[in-house]
């Protein structure tokens, strides 16, 4: 399993668009090397080309520098913060940066989430997905943000990793809630146990539709 870490600074360099329209405080924010790192809860520290430090607080739209504390600007601290939220090149805030627990791809999760997958390696809900094991086809009811051996199986006095048909998944790993065709019983399986059904139905596993 890969971890989740900090996020490093963006790289200092110039991010500039098509200017000529913009006024002052936006043309330094787009054209000045600077670099953003996220402190969480919203907050940003901004290392300027000049080496000063500011923090931003993005949701309170405020900035410890000059320009926003003594004349109340919108500073260009704070518009190079949005910008880079804005072209993905850090987390907005409630989000933070972590390794996707299955393929390892860097992706923006929410902060308080402990097991993160990117938008690719999650399931959403009303997904068709396959059983690895017996090949039947399920219906996602979500996923839990709990290790599968978290997740009691209240009717087997067992958790959904040590349960005899998920010993060979990993016991770290998310679990994901389904449903069988017509029924409403959630089950809970392994992320890893579950494949995504082709749209076209042809993956070589049961027939049964959904």
């Amino acid at each position: 399993m890969t971890h989740t870490r900090n996020t490093p600074a963006s790289r200092k360099e110039s991010l500039a668009p098509d200017i000529g329209s913009l006024p002052a405080r936006a043309v330094r924010a787009w054209t000045e090397r600077m670099a953003v790192t996220p402190l969480g809860e919203g907050r940003y520290a901004v290392e300027t080309h000049h080496d000063a430090r500011y923090v931003v607080d993005l949701p309170r739209s405020r900035c410890s520098c000059p320009d926003h504390r003594l004349r109340g600007e919108r500073c260009k601290h704070r518009r190079r913060v949005a910008i880079e939220v804005t072209r993905g090149r850090i987390p907005a805030p409630g989000l933070r940066a972590a390794d996707c627990l299955a393929c390892g791809r860097e992706t923006f999760v929410p902060e308080n989430t402990r097991l993160p997958l990117c938008e690719y390696c999650t399931y959403r809900p009303g997904e068709r997905v396959r059983d690895r094991e017996t090949g039947d086809y399920l219906v996602v009811a979500g996923t839990v943000d709990r290790r599968a051996d978290e997740v009691g199986i209240e009717s087997l006095d067992t958790t959904v990793a040590t349960h005899p048909t998920n010993r060979a998944y990993d016991p770290g790993e998310p679990v994901v809630e389904v449903t069988y065709p017509g029924s409403d019983r959630h089950y809970s399986f392994p992320r890893s146990r579950l494949v995504r059904r082709p749209l076209d139905g042809r993956d070589g596993g049961s027939t049964a539709t959904v």
